[in-house]
């Protein structure tokens, strides 16, 4: 059980964007929608890995599309990170969701650490073909998917790390939409963009113009 035998070798973003549909890898394309792949320029400086894509990134096919994602935006924006060279995706493509009791609404689901093993050869892929400055991960489960189950996101967060047999360097943060839960949200937001300032200081003048 994995991606690795969908993934195309040498393919280019476009290439892993149509392969990801045909994905068995895991049980969760059964019930999603269709996956949903990064996004992005193809030699972005930073990559943002997220958990999972939620209700409306399954419905649309696009990732962080939702209220997480636009919060996601301004807090980009407010650190310094020239939103145009971010590459966004997911640490897996498919929606985990389970049905709400009554009415149709879906609720999102935290990915098991199988179906995040599953899927880390897309994220692996999308690695090497953007060749990205600097990895930025969103909550434990993106941040778990390349660092180890052993990394805590709440002890770490903010912290610049090297990727284990990569040369990418990596912070990790919270993900947006636990600002979004939070009681004290203005707070959350201030610590998220703290973090992502972290990540636009390694940047440094490096974002790439071409």
């Amino acid at each position: 059980m994995g991606a690795e035998e969908y993934v195309p070798d040498k393919a280019g973003i476009t290439g892993l964007r149509r392969a990801v549909q045909e994905c068995r890898g895991c049980d969760l394309y059964k019930d999603a929608t269709q996956a949903v792949f990064g996004e992005g320029p193809a030699d972005a400086a930073v990559l943002v890995v997220g958990e999972v894509p939620g209700d409306q990134e399954d419905r649309q096919g696009h990732p962080f599309v939702g209220p997480a994602g636009r919060l996601l935006d301004r807090a980009l924006v407010e650190a310094g990170i020239d939103r145009a060279q971010v590459y966004l995706t997911n640490a897996v493509k498919h929606f985990k969701y389970k049905p709400a009791e009554r009415g149709k609404r879906r609720i999102h689901q935290k990915p098991g650490r199988t179906e995040v093993v599953a899927c880390r050869p897309w994220l692996l892929a999308e690695l090497d073909t953007v060749r990205p400055d600097l990895v930025v991960f969103l909550g434990a489960t993106a941040a778990q998917s390349l660092l180890g189950t052993k990394f805590k996101v709440t002890q770490e967060r903010g912290k610049v790390v090297e990727l284990p047999d990569r040369t990418e360097r990596a912070v990790a943060t919270v993900h947006p939409s636990s600002v979004l839960r939070s009681d004290d949200r203005e707070a959350a937001y201030r610590d998220l963009v703290a973090d992502l300032r972290t990540a636009a200081s390694v940047l440094g003048g490096r974002q790439r113009t071409r």
